[in-house]
């Protein structure tokens, strides 16, 4: 028997991964004449290492569209329900994380984490941007910033009364600190980059 609402879910999950897996810091470098951005540094797609090309602007672009991808994702579904949104905001970060296109190697997830954030709860983005500054300003990693910020949202969204929400912030986390296990890994040796170091 046809079950509109579970097909409703799933078909916000398909979007939000199609969204999702537009490779936005590939499309943008090699429009901009640079290349495979694949081919440099992390050979990450995602907007640090397009920064390492030089082109600050392209960065930038490249953050918001990862970012606002993800917003699009669940706004789209939001008409049809919270279950409608959850799943379209997990898409969209599966999609980023995992590209079809890119034989599912994808960028690491903070720019959608933000995206899928803002259109959840600006509150609880806040509260990252706050914990991501803090931890950037007095330490100088910004992937330690993002990892606590990514860990402390769950928290934030449970106080706020969202335990929906939560759960679904616990899991891309738990994926945000997977994708960042080689950081983790630099983090432990003392040996990852600060903001602002050369070379």
């Amino acid at each position: 028997m046809f079950d509109f609402a579970t097909a409703t879910v799933a078909a916000c999950l398909a979007l939000g991964y199609a969204l999702g897996s537009i490779p936005f810091g590939l499309i943008l470098t090699k429009f901009a004449g640079l290349g495979d951005v694949r081919a440099i540094g992390s050979g990450n797609i995602g907007a640090t290492n397009v920064l390492r090309t030089g082109r600050k602007g392209l960065a930038a672009a490249t953050l918001l569209g990862d970012a606002l991808k993800g917003t699009a994702a669940v706004l789209i579904a939001a008409r049809f329900g919270e279950a409608a949104m959850l799943a379209a905001g997990l898409g969209a970060f599966l999609g980023h994380l995992f590209p079809v296109w890119l034989g599912f190697r994808g960028g690491k997830g903070v720019a959608t984490f933000i995206g899928v954030l803002l259109a959840f709860s600006p509150l609880a983005l806040l509260a990252f941007a706050a914990i991501w500054l803090g931890l950037a300003f007095a330490l100088r990693y910004s992937s330690l910033a993002a990892l606590a910020a990514s860990a402390g949202t769950p928290l934030v969204l449970w106080a706020l009364g969202r335990p929906a929400e939560a759960l679904l912030f616990g899991l891309l986390g738990l994926l945000l600190w997977w994708k960042h296990e080689p950081n983790i890994r630099r983090l432990i040796a003392g040996t990852e980059g600060r903001i602002g170091q050369k070379g």
